[in-house]
């Protein structure tokens, strides 16, 4: 007769680990990354090189020399955190830059914390929003390559500072120009913006792959779309009502959606399992924050963009919208 092993319970297993899960979200990012390589070259071959190698390489030595703990990089979170930074950044940003980014994402705003599954903020987000408050610059000077083979060729490529679209529209908004006059003077076309948008961090680049990547995580159901939809329906909801009001001056829900972070803020780093609410109503609050938050940055705040810093504030919410959205427990109606 066999041994019998009596443990409490509940008695369920899943197949799913952190390091299958972590592998499923870097192939997510594949196509968005491909893209972006496509489009950008050896700049952003080398960006994701040093992102990635010195996430990696951080978490390692912290856990094996500081908190003298075994080395987690197998699970690949680390990698994520690098390839997230990576596609965050402009083509154009030093290399020294992003690695003081990686650093700050792990040692800082993750390891500080305990490591996977105790940081209370989204290490690829704070990071970002880190190196976009101390170095400006660089982190607003977009590389727009005239072609797929000068990305590839080693001549140098000029950055162009504030060429994004929503940079753009951005100004004018705020010097009070009609936005039609404006898409018909730089030529603006969601058909470019849906494949391959003009400037912005390297992830922007194609809408349509990152919502390549959606679909696959949903398939593997690594997320739920709680609070990407939340997102989304926000971002849409708000533009409309004040593209309605007054379409000359408030860009629309069309572009508001394939223009900067929203797609792979919303899909990549607002899901985030440990920085994001644990209940279905809580995603939905959260997401609801998110989007708003962006909206009114984008309308209203001194910045063009406003994906990082709404994830980043909603962030420091999760505790408390944790406290009171509780998931139902299991076995029970409520």
């Amino acid at each position: 007769m066999e041994k019998m092993i009596v443990s409490p319970s509940p008695h369920i297993h899943a197949p799913a680990s952190t390091a299958s899960l972590m592998r499923d979200v870097l192939i997510a990012l594949a196509p968005a990354t491909l893209v972006s390589l496509l489009f950008y070259g050896w700049a952003e071959l080398l960006l994701v090189c040093v992102c990635v190698l010195c996430c990696v390489l951080t978490e390692y030595l912290i856990e094996k020399f500081l908190m003298k703990t075994p080395p987690t990089v197998s699970d690949c979170s680390a990698a994520v955190t690098g390839l997230l930074l990576a596609l965050n950044l402009p083509a154009s940003c030093p290399w020294w830059v992003a690695l003081l980014g990686s650093v700050f994402a792990i040692g800082v705003v993750k390891m500080t914390f305990g490591g996977l599954g105790q940081n209370v903020f989204n290490p690829a987000i704070a990071a970002r929003v880190f190196l976009l408050v101390s170095f400006p610059s660089y982190m607003t000077s977009w590389s727009a390559p005239a072609s797929i083979a000068d990305a590839w060729s080693f001549a140098p490529v000029d950055a162009v500072s504030g060429a994004t679209p929503l940079g753009i529209v951005s100004e004018a908004m705020r010097a009070g120009q009609p936005l039609d006059a404006v898409f018909a003077e730089h030529h603006f076309s969601y058909g470019q913006m849906l494949f391959a948008s003009m400037g912005g961090s390297v992830g922007e680049v194609s809408a349509l792959a990152l919502l390549a990547g959606f679909v696959w995580l949903l398939a593997r159901k690594v997320i739920k779309p709680y609070t990407t939809l939340a997102i989304w329906a926000t971002v849409i909801g708000v533009s409309a009502v004040f593209s309605l009001m007054d379409p000359s001056s408030y860009t629309d829900p069309l572009f508001n959606m394939l223009t900067g972070g929203v797609l792979i803020g919303s899909i990549f780093m607002a899901t985030d399992y440990v920085t994001s609410p644990m209940s279905n109503t809580g995603c939905v609050i959260f997401g609801f924050g998110i989007g708003l938050q962006t909206m009114l940055i984008r309308y209203f705040g001194a910045y063009p963009e406003g994906m990082s810093f709404a994830i980043l504030l909603m962030n420091a919410f999760v505790p408390l919208i944790n406290r009171f959205c509780h998931q139902p427990k299991y076995g029970r109606a409520k």
